[in-house]
């Protein structure tokens, strides 16, 4: 039985050595590997979307898109588990000929988004995420959560109305 082919790998045979082509493609699939490996990761199998535009140039293929998934992790303050939606755009040119110059080329009229995506992905994932800005974290002493910090008390009342603190209507 033949292995599965890599989503990530996208034809362009409509675009080879045609400068000025273009075609806009729609990609969902289920992320076939974990992306990261830090306090937020995008864990194998989870939704990808890829919006992607590709145009043909007189170099090669420029492959530039829009990648939204979601990550997880736990906020390093207060290690709650966390959820966190991933919004990342890339740009980069398949070129038709390897050369030092260009980083990725396209092979059998394809080009293979992988590691494109994957580094945008994982470069866009927070190093040190947390729950909330505020997030108070965890007491060095005991290890516990810190308790959320109080509301501050209202305004002190007007001296001139104190009386009228214990009133109440009746109804």
């Amino acid at each position: 039985m033949a292995a599965a082919e890599s989503p990530y790998l996208i034809p362009v045979h409509e675009l080879v050595h045609r400068p000025g082509s273009l075609r806009e493609r729609a990609l969902d699939f289920p992320a076939p590997e974990q992306l990261g490996q830090g306090a937020a990761v995008v864990r194998e199998g989870e939704p990808l979307a890829i919006e992607l535009r590709l145009e043909g140039l007189h170099e090669g293929v420029l492959a530039s898109g829009h990648v939204s998934t979601t990550a997880e992790g736990e906020c390093v303050r207060c290690l709650d588990p966390l959820e966190l939606e991933v919004e990342v755009d890339f740009q980069e040119l398949f070129a038709y000929v390897p050369d030092e110059a260009y980083d990725f080329a396209v092979q059998d009229d394809r080009v293979d988004l992988e590691p494109v995506v994957r580094d945008a992905v994982v470069l866009a994932l927070p190093f040190q995420p947390v729950c909330r800005p505020d997030c108070p974290g965890l007491d060095p002493a005991t290890g516990e959560r810190r308790a959320v910090p109080p509301a501050e008390d209202p305004a002190p009342t007007d001296p001139r109305w104190a009386a009228l603190e214990g009133f109440r209507p009746e109804e």
